[in-house]
């Protein structure tokens, strides 16, 4: 399935007491994904990241996933209404409706205390069960030294309320995130058209009230579960909780600080998943992601060269490397080749890579010299440190395709900095060798 492509069609199913929201899409195993308050099925195929990371995992199951009551576009629930009862229901109702007789569910976070309940309840229809970030209880307690302090919760709950909807409150869960503006701004919106910063504040509350640390032995299903070593939010000590007390489960730790599995590094959780599911583990030489690809070029490196002689231009690249390597360390970009005169790197972020070359630009002359670059975001295929695939190639024919000393960016790049305040100026219709089509290209003009 492509990343391009229109979002799945959103069906409802009636519990009784409201409507539940879900979309089933991909081909294999039935997956049932549990999330938490940060969800609406209509808007989440906006963000690349959850595009990709729900193609990716659809390409090896059926997979269905839902809004909660109270939560995306799904019906509402009374405040101080709500039990574990709920979730419950919107599983058992969504399977029903979606002719799911017995799936894998995903406890994703805050999901995962209804997945392991359901699983426990109903051990006929659960084949499976995954655990991500997941706990069994949030609060700590004299029989529970790994849970959250009082003090802490009541903190989440204030910022619930006074910072719900607003960039930066993603920084809990993806704080790798902090410094992507545009990644920060969309995730606000997406917050917002989730919930009310009331339903979060409730939700949060609730939280600290669920404990299901009595049903896990009695959990049936072979379990894995996924924990971040280094998360600092839904901290690694609780999957291994889970994992010591239900029956018949797998911990993964893999390295990280980030909870959240779309936006950050979220290929081995996939391989995680689909290895469990399907009993077969992708190649880990190569995996597949979405980034911006930057390339850049010293203008007349040949001139500069018969003009300084070897030593004296091998001291300016030099300098020039090292202060490419800073911009890259800076906007978190990761160096993949250096070409004598030009890098090749990647970012996840297009905000940040077209940032870090205009600023990069700028700082050249300094050192005598200009420089170029061409960006475009895409697919690529990491094979170890080394990157490729078609939006590597797309890339290279970008900057290729103006040879003056400007930021050169394909459409897709400027269309995903939109809001951002970056300017840009249209450089025309292009076509780019070995590539199919007419590309519209831009030369970046200004930075906020």
């Amino acid at each position: 399935m492509s990343l391009l492509r229109n979002s799945p069609e959103t069906r409802y199913a009636d519990t009784g007491e409201g409507l539940v929201a879900y979309q089933t899409f991909g081909e294999g195993p039935d997956l049932l994904f549990l999330n938490d308050a940060h969800s609406n099925v209509e808007v989440m195929w906006e963000q690349p990241l959850i595009a990709a990371f729900f193609d990716r995992l659809s390409s090896f199951a059926r997979v269905t996933y839902f809004d909660n009551r109270g939560v995306g576009v799904s019906d509402t629930i009374p405040f101080g209404s709500i039990t574990i009862d709920h979730w419950m229901d919107d599983i058992k109702f969504v399977m029903d409706a979606a002719g799911i007789a017995q799936a894998t569910l995903v406890g994703d976070a805050e999901g995962g205390p209804g997945a392991m309940m359901y699983t426990a309840a109903h051990p006929d229809r659960v084949s499976a069960l995954i655990l991500c970030n997941s706990f069994a209880r949030w609060p700590r307690d004299d029989d529970f030294p790994i849970g959250m302090p009082a003090k802490s919760i009541e903190k989440l709950t204030e910022l619930a309320i006074i910072g719900w909807g607003k960039p930066g409150f993603f920084a809990l869960p993806a704080p790798s995130t902090i410094g992507n503006r545009q990644l920060e701004e969309w995730l606000a919106r997406y917050q917002r058209l989730s919930a009310p910063p009331s339903w979060a504040a409730t939700m949060n509350t609730w939280y600290s009230y669920v404990d299901v640390r009595s049903i896990l032995p009695n959990i049936p299903a072979p379990t894995l579960v996924i924990t971040r070593k280094d998360a600092v939010y839904h901290r690694s000590a609780h999957g291994e909780y889970l994992a010591a007390h239900i029956p018949n489960a797998t911990l993964v730790e893999l390295p990280g600080i980030d909870t959240t599995p779309y936006f950050v590094d979220p290929a081995p959780v996939l391989d995680e998943i689909e290895a469990f599911l399907t009993g077969v583990r992708p190649r880990p030489m190569s995996d597949r992601t979405l980034a911006t690809v930057m390339f850049t070029d010293i203008v007349n490196s040949t001139g500069h060269l018969s003009r300084l002689g070897d030593q004296q231009w091998l001291s300016v690249l030099g300098h020039h490397d090292q202060l490419t390597r800073e911009y890259l360390d800076r906007y978190r970009g990761t160096e993949r080749h250096t070409s004598g005169d030009g890098f090749l790197a990647t970012f996840d972020g297009p905000t940040r890579a077209v940032t870090c070359a205009a600023e990069l630009q700028q700082a050249m002359p300094d050192l005598g010299i200009e420089i170029r670059a061409g960006l475009h975001t895409g697919e690529v295929e990491l094979t170890g440190d080394d990157v490729g695939g078609l939006a590597v190639h797309i890339a290279a024919r970008v900057i290729d395709a103006d040879r003056s000393n400007d930021i050169m960016v394909s459409s897709t790049v400027k269309d995903l900095v939109a809001g951002s305040g970056i300017e840009f100026d249209h450089r025309g219709s292009h076509e780019l060798k070995g590539v199919p089509g007419e590309w519209q290209l831009y030369a970046v003009s200004g930075l906020p």
